[in-house]
């Protein structure tokens, strides 16, 4: 596969949709074992090309009906939820770390003297899919099961699981499909988001396809936005001229900071074409067939323009529809979060890192409260 990081040439591939398709871009990065293969059949699991993986008018007329669900008005009108919702975490969050919050005590963690709390979890993850149900009329399933279901996904189609590993993340995937088959038949009728693409005509198969990775995109990329927005804002020096944390409780700040994060280390940093036709791309000659490998993230110059986060969501076409929602949702959540908590600090060893083909954050962001 050949990596290709120059942001120019990446907009030059997405622009180029007949020499670059998107064929490849929801397939798993390794080939799925034969026992693997049988758990999704026997699920009758099926990934139609619908949204991100198709192309031509029915591509348009799919992205036209979802995108009605992500408008500049309907996530501007939602907004103050997300506060709401980052009070009513950060409200949790300041209990725990509150010296009678025994249960989040550091003392069982070998640490004397301090509290910590994992804010990966106690903040991150719970915004995003209430946000995302409530836009789309989509109801999510239990978090404890939609982050598995997500997390399990994600490793299945963009890690490289050995055969066993593939099995135990099939079932998950074919659960998680399961219950996309039952929402997708209880929204007929309905003005949600799956009631309106079966209006539409489309089968009860491209509604679970298109659902299995939006569900998945709607939520767990923008929590894992959020945790590394919130660890590199809460790290001392995390980047050039990086503001103190306290700082990002002003609005512009805290704004500049995720866009800092998605132009630096989007949580979706990588994404994938296949050549369609023998070509031509910066001067390298790719074959029909091949398979390339779009960096998203981390090669925008310094001097860069102040739109180059922007890639982090795709360009052209394909573009995320929900781009600024995720964007504006992060920004919020470092915000409040800051503004409650302006004497966080990062506490015990470094986290461990999701690194997946084309996603990454820390798994988890443990903080404490900086003594006087």
């Amino acid at each position: 596969m050949t990596s290709i990081s120059s942001p120019q040439l990446v907009k030059e591939v997405m622009r180029r949709t007949e020499d670059f398709i998107p064929s490849n871009a929801l397939t798993s990065v390794v080939d799925m074992a034969p026992g693997t293969l049988r758990i999704l059949a026997k699920a009758r699991f099926a990934l139609p090309p619908v949204l991100a993986s198709a192309t031509g008018e029915k591509h348009r007329a799919v992205r036209t009906m979802v995108g009605k669900f992500f408008t500049p008005a309907k996530v501007m009108g939602i907004s103050e939820r997300v506060r709401e919702l980052s009070a009513e975490r950060l409200a949790v969050t300041a209990a725990a770390l509150a010296p009678a919050a025994l249960k989040y005590g550091a003392e069982s963690r070998g640490v004397p003297g301090h509290r910590m709390v994992d804010m990966a979890e106690s903040i991150a993850m719970h915004i995003p899919p209430v946000i995302m149900a409530e836009l789309t009329g989509q109801p999510m399933p239990e978090l404890s099961l939609l982050k598995r279901w997500s997390q399990d996904s994600l490793e299945l189609f963009w890690g490289w699981p050995d055969p066993d590993r593939q099995q135990q993340l099939a079932h998950s995937a074919a659960e998680f499909y399961g219950w996309l088959r039952g929402e997708a038949d209880a929204a007929r009728g309905t003005d949600s988001l799956f009631g309106v693409l079966h209006a539409a005509g489309l089968s009860q198969a491209e509604i679970c396809s298109l659902g299995y990775f939006l569900v998945i995109a709607g939520q767990e990329t923008t929590s894992l936005l959020i945790s590394t927005a919130l660890y590199r804002g809460i790290q001392k020096g995390s980047y050039p001229d990086a503001p103190a944390w306290a700082d990002l409780a002003e609005p512009a700040a805290a704004a500049a900071h995720v866009r800092n994060v998605l132009a630096t280390e989007s949580s979706v940093h990588t994404w994938r074409r296949a050549v369609a036709q023998n070509t031509t791309l910066g001067g390298l000659e790719l074959p029909a067939g091949a398979e390339i490998l779009l960096e998203l993230s981390g090669h925008h110059p310094a001097d860069a323009s102040p739109t180059a986060y922007s890639l982090a969501f795709g360009h052209g076409l394909h573009r995320c529809l929900g781009a600024k929602l995720a964007e504006m949702e992060a920004a919020l959540v470092v915000e409040e979060t800051a503004r409650a908590l302006p004497g966080l600090e990062l506490a015990g060893p470094e986290p461990e890192w999701l690194r997946l083909l084309s996603f990454q954050a820390p798994l988890t962001v443990n903080v404490a409260v900086r003594k006087p």
